[in-house]
């Protein structure tokens, strides 16, 4: 018998007024307050939380080897957001865990059959920025929930797409009418203070290479009405300069493909035809005496590669430019343009054909293949990146465009198809408004 109270034990109805623990062993009510199974639970979880700590105080260090960052320690300030954090903390921080990614896709792949990356669910963490603008996205999936998409998309004869580009068209946050709408106000905010607007979009190579997706795969449907929808608007509503023909005419030109079947990227080709365009449109017949030249071969990380635990390198070819005909200009500086790069002609010199007004390029990762021909072509120009931008206060913006003459624009296409993009957001382009307007030229 229990010796607790007559009080804590079960009423006459067999309801506890008490914790089931605290009920005789022998009631059928009873639980333990910590049985075996909890136990384990807790020290797995312990175990899981606790070692990549202790590791970390003794040097061990994981390395980024999917296309995103490793996740930061959930701050404390975060309130319960630090205990949601904290599982994709410690899971990317795990000890050997690319090994147990290349373990189990070779296992996926080479025991059942699987497509390499097949089993991944999209990352909605290391994805472009959401924006949730009044439910203005009109995804046409019916229920299919992000996770269904894969990271990677296996495609025909070894090519890989990202599964993103997928998702970013089928789920979108933004409707067609709602990316027009902001492009239009992008454009409107920088040349109401007298300076030049350009818009490319860097096509993704869902678009570009559309021959090796695999016959059937979840959101072919959509994806290829939101593609065709895209296209057919967005550069004629918008005047944003389509890179799709020229890429086609470089493509044959140089006899393969400008886009690798292991990354998302395009390769220095694709950079040059960026700035062959933008040269054009900003000054208009400038581009007539440059002289581009393919001068030599260099490595580049395969980012779709990585994204499975492999390392495999690109080998691209790299170009020589003049403007003039005289001297090579480019400049080859591995930046990510988080931190804005600004490039000028050595001694201040102004070759014959270069751009001579101050410039300046919001860009993402693709910009990272034309930068040595901006460096070439551009006598002043600072790139910097999109989330920079994004998250700058006015006095950042300020120190980015107030000596500007010209504001160039790249986004890539999956940022935009689907109004991904934080340069899409009112308040970021409201901001740009007041600085730009602050400082006219």
């Amino acid at each position: 018998m229990s010796s607790r109270p007559p009080s804590q034990l079960p009423t006459e109805q067999g309801l506890p007024r008490t914790p089931e623990s605290w009920l005789p062993k022998e009631h059928n009510l009873y639980r333990p307050r910590h049985s075996k199974r909890q136990r384990t639970a807790l020290a797995c979880a312990a175990f899981f939380f606790v070692t990549p700590l202790l590791l970390s105080v003794l040097g061990v260090r994981p390395a980024a080897f999917e296309n995103r960052p490793l996740r930061d320690f959930p701050s404390l300030g975060a309130g319960w957001g630090f205990f949601t954090g904290m599982s994709g903390w410690a899971t990317d921080h795990l000890p050997l865990r690319q090994a147990g990614v290349q373990a189990a896709d070779a296992i996926s792949t080479g025991l059942f059959g699987d497509p390499p990356g097949s089993g991944q669910g999209t990352s909605h963490d290391g994805g472009t920025v959401g924006v949730d603008q009044g439910n203005q996205g009109k995804p046409n999936t019916g229920d299919v929930p992000g996770y269904v998409y894969p990271t990677v998309l296996p495609g025909k004869d070894g090519w890989m797409y990202l599964g993103e580009d997928v998702n970013a068209r089928c789920r979108p946050v933004m409707d067609t009418d709602h990316v027009v709408a902001a492009l239009r106000k992008l454009r409107a905010a920088v040349e109401r203070s007298g300076r030049k607007f350009e818009l490319v979009i860097a096509p993704d190579k869902y678009s570009e290479e559309p021959a090796h997706l695999p016959d059937t795969y979840v959101g072919k449907p959509c994806a290829q009405a939101r593609t065709a929808e895209f296209w057919n608007r967005v550069p004629r509503e918008t005047g944003a300069i389509d890179l799709r023909p020229a890429l086609a005419d470089a493509e044959k030109r140089v006899g393969h493909s400008l886009y690798d079947r292991n990354d998302t990227h395009w390769s220095f080709d694709g950079g040059l035809v960026m700035t062959y365009a933008l040269g054009a449109a900003i000054a208009p017949g400038s581009t007539a005496g440059w002289q581009a030249a393919p001068n030599g071969v260099r490595p580049w990380p395969a980012d779709l590669a990585r994204v499975l635990g492999r390392d495999e390198q690109r080998q691209l070819t790299t170009y020589s430019l003049s403007t003039d005909g005289g001297a090579d200009r480019t400049r080859y500086i591995a930046s990510d343009f988080k931190t804005p790069l600004h490039l000028s002609q050595p001694d201040g010199a102004k070759p014959a054909g270069s751009i001579a007004r101050n410039t300046a390029v919001v860009a993402d990762s693709f910009t990272q293949f034309a930068s040595p021909f901006l460096a070439a072509t551009c006598q002043d120009v600072t790139i910097v990146h999109a989330e920079t931008v994004a998250q700058s206060t006015a006095q950042e913006m300020t120190s980015l465009f107030a000596d500007r003459d010209i504001v160039t624009f790249e986004m890539v296409e999956r940022s935009v198809i689907g109004g991904s993009s934080a340069l899409l957001r009112d308040q970021t382009i409201d901001l740009l408004g007041q600085v730009l307007a602050a400082h006219p030229r």
